[in-house]
């Protein structure tokens, strides 16, 4: 079964039965990943739990054909994301917390800019990853909005609809990699989303010092040029728009005390 979500700027179809996408003429892509959930039970808060077997799929380097070449020059990269409908054990339907691994060609560890596409979710990010977390956000968004993740955050994509299948496109570092290590040690990310009667509450995880969450909805991201219109086609629009996604150096001082 195949559904189409929001218009992404990118001839492509998601399928939900078996999980994964198709590509138009003009888009080319790999086969999805697909993440199960033995892979990610490390990161959930009750890693005994029950789910579906298939938690998520995901392809890395999804791009106009005409536009591989610009995309490896700029070093950047689109990654589309669906997840499977349900919940994981008390949990909703989730990606495994990380931070992105420092690449090599710029020295930082990636930030990360989210669209969504079909069904709702949360970007969960908090500042740090070791005891005292620093600040932490959940940022709720719907089909078409923005959401941005800064370099160096420990982050995770969770489903806010698990009645919904959940699918988003994200730009990130062509040299993407994911550190799992020290959430892992810490039994996750500092706040579990629990599912409770359909909505989600939080609980604090004990392995880090207590702290608070604060609960938001996108803004526009105006200092980096982000406008509404679909993330693809502001590329195709402005090649050089998201360079602060694979050179967030050049772009050190919009990083500071930045509120997502």
């Amino acid at each position: 079964m195949a559904e189409q979500p929001f218009d992404c700027g990118l001839d492509m179809t998601v399928h939900r039965q078996p999980l994964g996408f198709s590509y138009g003429g003009e888009v080319i892509g790999p086969l999805a990943e697909i993440r199960t959930l033995d892979q990610i039970r490390a990161s959930l808060r009750d890693p005994y739990c029950r789910g579906p077997n298939e938690v998520y799929a995901i392809a890395m380097d999804v791009a106009r054909i005409q536009d591989r070449d610009e995309l490896k020059k700029r070093m950047l990269l689109f990654g589309v994301v669906t997840y499977a409908a349900g919940q994981l054990g008390d949990e909703p339907v989730r990606s495994q917390g990380h931070v992105h691994r420092i690449s090599q060609h710029s020295g930082w560890s990636p930030p990360e800019l989210y669209e969504i596409w079909q069904g709702r979710a949360i970007i969960y990010m908090q500042e740090y990853v070791a005891d005292d977390p620093g600040r932490c956000f959940a940022v709720i968004a719907g089909p078409g909005e923005k959401v941005l993740v800064p370099p160096g955050w420990g982050h995770a994509t969770i489903s806010a609809s698990p009645d919904e299948p959940l699918t988003f496109g994200a730009w990130c570092d062509r040299e993407y990699g994911f550190e799992y290590d020290a959430v892992r040690a810490h039994k996750g990310l500092a706040w579990y989303p629990l599912l409770q009667e359909k909505q989600i509450i939080w609980q604090h995880n004990p392995h880090y010092a207590p702290g608070r969450l604060q609960a938001i909805t996108p803004r526009r991201y105006s200092e980096f040029g982000i406008t509404a219109a679909p993330l693809y086609q502001q590329f195709i629009d402005d090649p050089a728009r998201f360079q602060f996604i694979s050179r967030p150096d050049k772009a050190a001082d919009r990083w500071l005390d930045f509120h997502p």
